[in-house]
């Protein structure tokens, strides 16, 4: 197995274990791995009146930093901007939010963090 593929498996594996948390906190899965020409958006998710951009996270652990460290300024304006193509491509009443999602595989924590940058 690559690195690549292994990657890719981890981050699949991240992202069901999101969405999966969502769905018991009553949000609606609305899209996963969103791609437009500026990036990609993990999860779309509503609760309510939010549609709520999630970046989704997997670590072994906080040792090293914490796993919402990895989304730097120029991933949150890549996350933005596909979320406003998203928005264009979608027009809904909605309010839009940005949120990260950690996720530790040693202690099978989940961190919600809602509104983590805008």
């Amino acid at each position: 197995v690559t690195i690549g593929t292994s990657t890719k498996f981890s981050g699949a594996y991240g992202e069901l274990m999101a969405a999966e948390y969502l769905k018991k906190h009553r949000y609606k899965i609305l899209g996963a791995g969103y791609r437009s020409v500026f990036g990609e958006i993990d999860l779309i998710a509503r609760k309510k009146n939010i549609v709520a951009f999630v970046e989704v996270k997997l670590r072994r652990n906080a040792n090293f930093s914490r796993a919402c460290e990895a989304v730097t300024y120029s991933k949150q304006q890549k996350i933005i901007k596909t979320a406003l193509q998203w928005l264009a491509n979608n027009p809904c009443d909605l309010q839009p939010r940005f949120d990260i999602i950690e996720i530790y595989t040693d202690s099978n924590e989940i961190n919600h963090i809602e509104n983590a940058f805008v």
